[in-house]
């Protein structure tokens, strides 16, 4: 069997309201997601940096 979704998407979506802004809840999401693993990737060590400083 065939699925097309993991939950019904035949209704509106939800939208945050703030002034003239208004963005879906699944973009805000998005969004913050894509934040954190920018935040992540800048905050993180490269891998092997410690063995290269030693040398």
């Amino acid at each position: 069997m065939l699925v097309g979704a993991l939950f019904p998407l035949n209704h509106l979506g939800h939208y945050l309201h703030w002034h003239f802004i208004n963005v879906s809840v699944a973009n805000t999401t998005v969004m913050i997601l894509m934040i954190a693993v920018f935040v992540a990737a800048v905050a993180l060590p490269f891998p092997g940096r410690r063995e290269r400083k030693g040398k």
